[in-house]
């Protein structure tokens, strides 16, 4: 196929993905195009693809506070972009990340995906341990998709077991949560395909 050929199979599937509920974001077609066309050109470097995310621009203490008021303003169900760039329009102090807009700007702000976050979202900064509290997604067990009838929704639950696995040559981590209402379910992949579905509740860790 050539490139023009690629392209056009590339710019239907993401049609079909819209048609299916599952759209992909901007940042994740433009990673896409740019990884088949330097595949193609037999330029594929390691050094592009880390230029991809502009979170590598923060200082790690920089992270650490975007990361943490970027939760804090999910958790209420809220934008954390729409929250700072209000902050913007209406001249107000945004706190501790007043830095955001003082020196990287708006249209760096602009440039940040859900999944930027994730490329940081290691096991290390991840690591879950009895008795912590956290809330899951519905998505783990049921088909849901915002701006539907079958909305996300989020359950507060504790750790009561972690369990790193070794299958073969994957390994990966299953995490046991019991809900308030005492019914319990097994976490596959915690850290891996399902680190999408929960997050630290209000209490956080232990």
């Amino acid at each position: 196929m050539t490139p023009d050929e690629i392209e056009v199979a590339l710019q239907t599937a993401f049609t079909h993905c819209d048609a299916a509920r599952c759209p992909l974001t901007d940042g994740q077609k433009k990673i896409l195009l740019q990884a088949m066309s330097n595949q193609i050109n037999g330029n594929l470097s390691q050094d592009l693809l880390d230029d991809q995310n502009p979170l590598k621009e923060l200082t790690s203490e920089e992270l650490q506070i975007l990361s943490e008021y970027v939760q804090e303003i999910e958790q209420q169900n809220r934008s954390w972009k729409t929250q700072l760039l209000n902050d913007w329009l209406q001249e107000k102090d945004s706190g501790v990340v007043q830095f955001i807009r003082e020196r990287y700007g708006i249209q760096w702000i602009n440039k940040i995906e859900k999944y930027h976050f994730d490329e940081f979202a290691t096991e290390a900064n991840l690591k879950l341990k009895v008795g912590d509290r956290i809330e899951v997604c519905n998505g783990l067990w049921e088909w849901v998709q915002e701006g539907t009838a079958c909305e996300p929704q989020w359950f507060i639950c504790s750790v009561i077991n972690v369990e790193e696995i070794v299958d073969n040559d994957t390994n990966y981590t299953t995490c046991t949560i019991r809900f308030n209402d005492g019914g319990e379910y097994q976490i596959q992949g915690v850290y891996q395909w399902n680190s999408y579905q929960w997050r630290w509740a209000a209490e956080g860790r232990q």
